[in-house]
């Protein structure tokens, strides 16, 4: 159900010259697995919350992808922004990740992105600036795909190397996908197989390259999000740094309903089990897990590294939708009680 990514750069990866740092080498974390931890971060913003405007739709209250607020014509403008360290060493497939993972949130609400900007941070004195152009084109090149014009941004110098994008789009304010939406009885979809993290930390480690995860990463969720609007689906978020775990807890937590998982529907990337039992797990994702775990009902079935793959900290991951979404397995339902989530 997702708009398939232009094909893989010519240019050289930076792993592949002994002069070059590795991209993946020079940040602490790596993708949506540098986020601060949910826990935290929602303590830092609890004093915003609550502020309210009258035409402000969605704000920081439940946790949601992007920012809404309705304009003059009746429409909702979104706007989210999204940056993060290098999650590959390639750095045209860096700018087009964390693209696509920009362009999500907007889609994860129900919308349809028309601006975007870059935001960029270099550390100038101990990484080769002449790679820059190259990250801004694997942004430029996804944007084009998304139909999306890039008008400029911001950069600085930093200690590590960082890319996103901030985008502004439209949707219609009576069918926009929130956190707060979900009803119970109804099955949950994700668009996208889980791994991405894992994946990426045994890149980081060994230098090793997954294209299959490069893939997933640059696919936009474009497709999947208007099938969801179409249907009259209304309840989404999309997947990244909190697991699907932390991204479906938060939005159960919203709705005021639970959730049942059947952990063998969960897609998978190939080689994620597998490097998850080789020990390849970011920070971030046992950060997930830890944060979460108090709200889980674990059947006997489910393993620890169930667990850990289902809080795996995804970067560029698909949507998890309140209802079914043609091509993308259904991995559980919402019920009736109060906000938990069941895994069986």
């Amino acid at each position: 159900m997702s708009t398939q990514p232009p094909p893989p750069s010519s240019a050289t990866p930076a792993s592949s010259d002994g002069d070059r740092p590795r991209l993946t080498q020079l940040a602490a974390g790596g993708g949506c697995a540098c986020k601060i931890p949910a826990g935290q971060l929602e303590a830092l913003v609890a004093d915003l919350r609550g502020h309210e405007h009258p035409q402000l739709l969605v704000g920081l209250d439940d946790g949601d992808d992007a920012a809404a607020v309705r304009i003059e014509g009746g429409q909702a403008l979104l706007s989210t922004a999204d940056f993060f360290t290098p999650v590959v060493d390639d750095p045209y497939d860096w700018g087009r990740i964390a693209a696509a993972n920009a362009l999500s949130d907007i889609y994860a609400m129900g919308g349809r992105p028309v601006l975007a900007i870059n935001l960029l941070a270099w550390p100038t004195d101990t990484l080769d600036p002449a790679l820059i152009p190259e990250v801004l084109r694997g942004g430029a090149d996804v944007a084009q795909l998304a139909g999306v014009p890039v008008a400029g941004g911001h950069s600085i110098t930093a200690p590590e190397p960082l890319y996103g994008m901030a985008v502004t789009g439209i949707a219609d304010p009576d069918a926009l996908l929130r956190n707060d939406s979900a009803k119970p009885g109804m099955p949950i979809s994700l668009t996208k197989p889980l791994g991405t993290g894992i994946l990426g930390n045994r890149h980081k480690q060994t230098g090793q390259t997954f294209p299959q995860a490069v893939q997933t990463m640059t696919t936009l969720n474009r497709d999947a999000s208007q099938a969801a609007v179409a249907q009259g689906i209304r309840a989404a978020t999309d997947v990244t740094g909190f697991g699907l775990l932390g991204h479906l807890w938060k939005l159960c937590r919203a709705s005021g309903v639970a959730a049942e998982i059947d952990v063998s529907a969960v897609p998978a990337l190939d080689g994620a089990r597998e490097s998850l039992a080789e020990g390849f797990v970011p920070g971030g994702s046992r950060r997930n897990l830890d944060w979460v775990r108090p709200h889980l009902d674990v059947d006997t079935s489910v393993t620890e590294h169930d667990l850990l793959l289902l809080a795996d900290a995804q970067t560029s991951g698909g949507l998890l939708v309140v209802g079914e979404v043609p091509g993308a397995p259904v991995i559980g339902r919402t019920v009736p009680g109060p906000a938990r989530l069941r895994l069986r």
